[in-house]
């Protein structure tokens, strides 16, 4: 089978199924010659059904369908695909991006200007995208990394695994963040969080963007036989192949949710409510209150509750040493359903605390209760 690329403004050789003069025509392919009629296309189906010869001839060529729409659309695609993503959408742009490179690869003329211009769409719609995000996160704060991390299916680690990088590597985090599975998706509003300048936020997130884009094209173009390949074996599968794709995806999706709330159950148990937390700290029996934020989520909300012990769960031999073990304790964390504060509490349960339980809510559920927090350091 020739090439999809050679199949448009080219010619189309003896390999290619004999089919009626009425699919010939739809098809676009003059009779004889098999050569590409760039007028037979708007032309062909009159007086005839249109959509009958399309599906045929989509059947018979399968990736000139593809190379057409990579010639007419490519860029717009890939700016379309890439902006959904920037903005949250589950759409991951990374196949659209191999699939344009590799039929820019494909095509006869010098592919390296379309090439560049389709990397600076790309970066572009990533800038965009992602800016808004950005502006959130400046605006308003944590909140916005708590609604970002309950649309990730790990969204019980997001927040955290994502502070620890940028606590680390600080705004040059970003332009990494889109290689690493989830980082992309809290770093960005966590640098306007941050407050960190724009020119910085820029360059770097420009750099990351346009580091993913040519990877992505540039798989494209040294596996462009191989996509060609690929991409006409689906289309003899017609409709079965999309169907074959939204099962895999939908059964990762549901192997993901399963997993999650096989973890949920495992750290279901009792939770103490703010107002349970509050008395205890009226009635002169206070618990041993433990904040497990991550530092740079700190940064971002300056405030504790009263009292309150910063920790780490993964230091657990301090605490051990530190605390009695039959006093209790309350744990609060920045987290969708408190799992890290639950799984701290499961692990401090199994060392021999007795009286160990995640504040429900957190400390957001705190002061909207309306009750007093203390800032750090103040």
């Amino acid at each position: 089978m020739p090439p999809f690329g050679a199949r448009v403004g080219g010619q189309v050789n003896a390999a290619i199924p004999r089919r009626s003069t009425q699919v010939v025509q739809a098809c676009g392919i003059a009779p004889g010659n098999g050569s590409l009629r760039a007028d037979a296309l708007p032309q062909a189906g009159r007086g005839s059904n249109m959509r009958t010869h399309a599906a045929e001839c989509a059947v018979d060529f399968p990736g000139m369908a593809m190379q057409e729409l990579v010639d007419r659309y490519g860029a717009l695609l890939v700016f379309a695909n890439v902006l959904a993503l920037s903005l949250g959408l589950p759409v991951p742009a990374m196949p659209t991006l191999v699939l344009v490179g590799a039929g820019l690869a494909l095509q006869p003329e010098a592919m390296w200007l379309p090439l560049l211009g389709v990397l600076a769409v790309s970066v572009a719609a990533s800038l965009i995208g992602d800016s808004v995000w950005f502006y959130a996160g400046r605006r308003y704060g944590n909140r916005t990394l708590q609604s970002l991390c309950r649309l990730s299916l790990s969204r019980d680690t997001c927040m955290k695994h994502t502070e620890r990088f940028y606590g680390r590597f600080g705004v040059r985090v970003l332009s990494v963040a889109k290689f690493i599975p989830g980082l992309s998706m809290v770093s960005v509003p966590l640098a306007g969080a941050m407050q960190a300048r724009l020119p910085l936020f820029l360059r770097y997130d420009g750099l990351g963007a346009a580091l993913w884009a040519a990877l992505g094209l540039g798989l494209g173009v040294v596996f462009a036989r191989q996509v060609e390949t690929v991409i006409d074996a689906l289309s003899q599968l017609g409709t079965g192949a999309g169907v074959l794709i939204g099962v895999l995806l939908a059964a990762y999706v549901g192997w993901r949710w399963w997993r999650r709330r096989t973890l949920l159950r495992s750290l279901e148990g009792a939770r103490i409510d703010p107002p349970e937390l509050e008395a205890l700290l009226r009635a002169g029996q206070p618990p041993v209150v433990f904040d497990i934020r991550a530092p740079g989520f700190r940064d971002v909300d300056p405030y504790v509750i009263p009292g309150a012990v910063f920790a780490d769960e993964r230091q657990l031999d301090g605490i051990l040493a530190t605390y009695p073990r039959d006093g209790k304790v309350v744990i609060y964390c920045a987290c969708p359903d408190e799992v890290s504060a639950a799984w701290m509490a499961a692990r401090l349960r199994e060392a021999g605390f007795r009286d160990v339980l995640p504040l429900r809510g957190g400390i957001d559920a705190w002061r909207d209760a309306g009750y007093a927090v203390e800032r750090i350091g103040g």
